[in-house]
């Protein structure tokens, strides 16, 4: 689902048949102006969302960003004006709002954990557990708060878990079964594989054929002993028991992608 999509369809959620109340209690022709104060310190996002929204739902409003998204603001800041019909301005306001708080909160977080590992050649790396029909968009606030995309979803890469590990028969089994499936079906995707231990480390590394090792779960110290069995010859990436307390010690390991 693209942006304008999600904007249609929250539109019609919020305003089903029309803004009765400001359309009962605003008379016809008026002329306002509103603004968006930043209440709260953090990283800016969704600047052109709220755009789309007013424009939506009222072409001729005048909208006068003052902030891009990736800002770093702080209480008092003014983030944009939009001027026009009040009616349109409120009929809209609160899901710019709503659309601008979350993605704000999301490149906040995200710009936070990247300052934490910051001087590591190491990328911070988002999943696949995002708000359902919202993944564009939050997908979005992580890169506009210094983070990276991983899958966008099921079909743009190939990432074997455990479970298909299983399902497989074993490691070797399941590398060599997703090959025959992009073969026949003439696709060209990254494969990146799970890992738990090294024991499982090592049966991927004899059958090789993949792109990226995640390896899930390690412990700092094991990490740093995993990347240096794998010599460079994969991407890297950790997952697993990873905070902001001890973000850093595991960025301090080589590791590619966390």
């Amino acid at each position: 689902m693209n942006i304008d999509e999600i904007i249609e369809l929250a539109l019609k959620e919020d305003l089903g048949d029309g803004d009765h109340t400001s359309l009962a209690t605003i008379p016809a022709g008026a002329f306002s102006q509103a603004r968006l104060l930043v209440k709260e310190e953090g990283v800016l996002c969704g600047i052109d969302i709220a755009r789309r929204v007013f424009h939506r739902l009222d072409p001729q409003l005048e909208f006068i960003p003052l902030l891009t998204d990736g800002h770093k603001i702080q209480t008092g800041d003014i983030a944009f004006i939009i001027r026009g019909n009040p009616v349109s301005i409120l009929s809209g306001e609160r899901l710019a709002l709503n659309f601008m708080q979350r993605l704000s909160g999301i490149a906040t977080q995200t710009r936070r954990i990247v300052d934490a590992i910051e001087g590591y050649n190491v990328k911070l790396l988002d999943t696949r557990k995002t708000t359902p029909l919202l993944r564009e968009l939050e997908k979005y606030a992580v890169r506009t708060g210094g983070g990276h995309n991983h899958r966008f979803g099921l079909f743009d890469m190939i990432l074997i878990k455990d479970n298909h590990v299983d399902f497989a028969g074993g490691i070797s089994q399941a590398i060599r079964a997703v090959h025959r499936y992009l073969e026949a079906r003439n696709l060209d995707l990254k494969i990146e594989i799970e890992v738990r231990n090294f024991d499982e480390l090592e049966q991927v590394l004899a059958e090789g054929s993949v792109h990226r090792i995640m390896l899930d779960n390690f412990a700092p110290a094991d990490l740093r002993r995993a990347i240096d069995r794998i010599g460079g010859r994969y991407e890297t990436e950790a997952s697993g028991g990873i905070t902001l307390a001890n973000i850093r010690d595991y960025a301090a390991t080589g590791v590619d992608y966390i």
